[in-house]
């Protein structure tokens, strides 16, 4: 999915501080530890008052900061889900200090992300091949629950302005279940973002459900549905293409994990892609198809990066992180701000040519 090679008429372009509100949606994928990008990301897009999100769809570490944004902004508005956001990113920074999940000292000092030459999570990531999670980790801890437990007030997120749709993976069914604002616990969040390799299934209404990123990484269908926005913007943190062909173990799994937690994602566009040459521009239905408008923050970094460093919330690499996310925002922002709320700058038909 890139720009759209349309060239659009000449226009005069409106300043963007004279700009009238305009209603947008966000679509964030999971990642990890890559969720700071979105972060970043975010706490850009925060900064312009003539954007108003209308709802967000997220999964796994885009499901928590999706959250996070939505209660903060409950409280405080805009200025409110930027230190939401902040305060949340440096619990994670603050927990992983005391994770054995730690780079070596080479990796220090060659500049290197990855966790691939830890001992420990070269030992853990043996281990998760011959014992479940019910074996290395019966009582279930998993260190999220007392961060969201500190940066989430749920009952106030439940009446949040701001819709919000979170999916998890049922396990015995394989489908993806949405869960909106007053259906939100801790237990969701941490279903949406529950690995099965490392930790156990959450239970929710009597099912268990993994990580959200298997059905859908984000899931579109309910942001067109269901809100009003008609632009949807798209953070992308696994890279869709990857050039060169993986040959190492380490370099094998990472692409398979990509691969897997953007096929839902994939799929869904192409659908969106169909539904709107055939809708009926006319009807309730097909006017939120047709009339859909999608765009795509993401950056060229990610594919620096391995799996292994999804599991690194060393503050450093948070921030690295957060940093180019608001740069991209901000490419995006001095690109097609005069775009969102008139025209598409993703083109979602050339998946239709991959079919």
């Amino acid at each position: 999915m890139t720009s759209s090679g349309t060239a659009p008429q000449a226009e005069e372009k409106t300043p963007v501080s004279d700009r009238a509100e305009v209603l947008v949606d966000l679509a964030l994928q999971g990642g990890g530890s890559h969720g700071a990008f979105t972060w970043g990301v975010l706490d850009r897009l925060l900064e312009e008052p003539w954007l108003r999100i209308d709802a967000i769809s997220g999964t796994s570490a885009g499901a928590m900061n999706a959250a996070v944004l939505a209660d903060g902004w409950t409280e405080g508005g805009a200025s409110g889900a930027r230190a939401a956001l902040d305060a949340y990113w440096e619990r994670v920074a603050m927990a992983a200090t005391f994770s054995p999940l730690q780079r070596t000292l080479i990796d220090r000092l060659l500049g290197r992300w990855s966790l691939d030459y830890s001992p420990v999570f070269v030992a853990f990531d043996l281990m998760s091949r011959l014992f479940s999670p019910y074996d290395l980790n019966p009582r279930g801890f998993n260190p999220l629950t007392a961060i969201l437990d500190e940066s989430i007030d749920f009952e106030r997120l439940a009446r949040s302005p701001i819709k919000l749709f979170i999916t998890a993976t049922n396990v015995h069914t394989g489908r993806g279940r949405i869960f909106r604002n007053a259906q939100l616990t801790p237990d969701v969040l941490l279903a949406s973002a529950c690995l099965p390799t490392m930790f156990q299934a959450i239970e929710i209404d009597g099912e268990p459900y993994w990580d959200g990123g298997f059905a859908g990484n984000p899931t579109i269908t309910p942001l067109i549905r269901e809100s009003d926005a008609q632009d949807t913007i798209l953070v992308q943190i696994n890279p869709r293409i990857r050039p060169g062909t993986p040959r190492a173990a380490n370099e094998i799994l990472n692409r398979l994990n990509e691969v897997s937690f953007n096929a839902a994602l994939m799929k869904e566009l192409r659908m969106i892609a169909l539904m709107r040459h055939v809708a009926d521009p006319g009807s309730g239905e097909g006017w939120r198809w047709a009339k859909m408008r999608t765009h795509r923050i993401m950056t060229d970094m990610m594919t620096d990066l391995g799996y292994s460093s999804k599991l690194n919330g060393e503050r450093a690499f948070l921030v690295m992180l957060r940093e180019e996310g608001r740069r991209s925002a901000e490419v995006f922002l001095k690109a097609h701000a005069n775009d969102i709320g008139r025209r598409s700058t993703a083109d979602l038909d050339e998946l239709l040519a991959e079919c």
